[in-house]
């Protein structure tokens, strides 16, 4: 090139300027593709073209598809008696294992079948095991103290047995008719009709165990017929009624009055106690 600088003159001068460009230009070309080439080896294996077209076929193995087989299993209720008591299992169950999961109870064979992963089924009976549980039982005894002028004259107990969780009612005392109106047809005689009602004592009592002690809601009613007449009827009686219904904290073995009242016109009283035990 500086041969062809010195002999040729001018034109020569040119000619060397114009093959230095496009010998630049050729090398600045082979650097642009070089890069390029760098940045498509650099694309993921799984990245989709930018034409549109399909995905690498590599991506396929490199997808690891995780299904797990669903199997089915029936697990027995042993120590649920109401149909409350399965629902709450059926609703903890639902809400702890996986969406996938299927479970269902049959409350009249106290049965839960489940359609689900081996690990599902697993979890479903290490939670029924914790959740189906014997519950115990126990003994109230309510005692009915009345004094008359701060003297003991009459005592009544009676007892009856809870499971916790459950509800017990007693009942002693009679069915009195009441005539609440008249039917007639016709020519016919006419005929009363008659409604009963209880008379005499009533306990409802329901019970839940917890850590601290029981938790018990009673409501002990006592009512009577009255010498007194109505003002509505000859026929209508007067019913003289008490009732005491509340929520109390038991400690097992201890009494605890759930509640008292003075008899209206006369001098007597009466005091509602109640104790727990422990059966089984």
């Amino acid at each position: 090139m500086r041969l062809m600088l010195y002999a040729g003159g001018r034109r020569s001068v040119r000619s060397v300027a114009v093959i230095a460009g496009v010998m630049l230009a050729l090398t600045l070309a082979a650097r642009s593709a070089g890069a390029q080439m760098a940045v498509a080896d650099a694309r993921p294996v799984d990245a989709k073209p930018a034409d549109g077209g399909a995905a690498d076929i590599r991506s396929a193995d490199a997808v690891a598809v995780d299904v797990k087989p669903e199997i089915y299993q029936s697990i027995q209720l042993n120590n649920v008696t109401q149909q409350n008591d399965g629902n709450d299992i059926l609703a903890a169950l639902r809400n702890m294992l996986s969406p996938k999961s299927k479970v269902y109870y049959t409350p009249s064979l106290g049965t839960l079948t489940l359609r689900a992963s081996a690990d599902d089924i697993a979890l479903a009976k290490e939670i029924v095991s914790e959740l189906d549980r014997p519950r115990k039982s126990y003994r109230l005894t309510y005692t009915i103290t009345e004094t008359d002028g701060g003297k003991r004259v009459g005592e009544q107990r009676y007892a009856l047995v809870v499971v916790a969780g459950g509800k017990a009612t007693m009942k002693q005392g009679n069915r009195v008719p009441i005539v609440t109106g008249n039917i007639k047809s016709g020519d016919s005689v006419p005929s009363s009709q008659v409604q009963y009602i209880d008379l005499g004592l009533n306990i409802d009592a329901s019970l839940d165990g917890f850590a601290d002690g029981l938790r018990l809601r009673s409501k002990v009613e006592q009512s009577s017929l009255s010498d007194d007449k109505s003002g509505v009827g000859m026929q209508d009686p007067v019913i003289h009624q008490t009732t005491v219904e509340g929520t109390s904290i038991l400690v097992q073995g201890k009494p605890f009055v759930v509640g008292s009242a003075d008899v209206p016109g006369t001098t007597r009283h009466q005091e509602i106690e109640v104790v727990s035990e422990l059966v089984r």
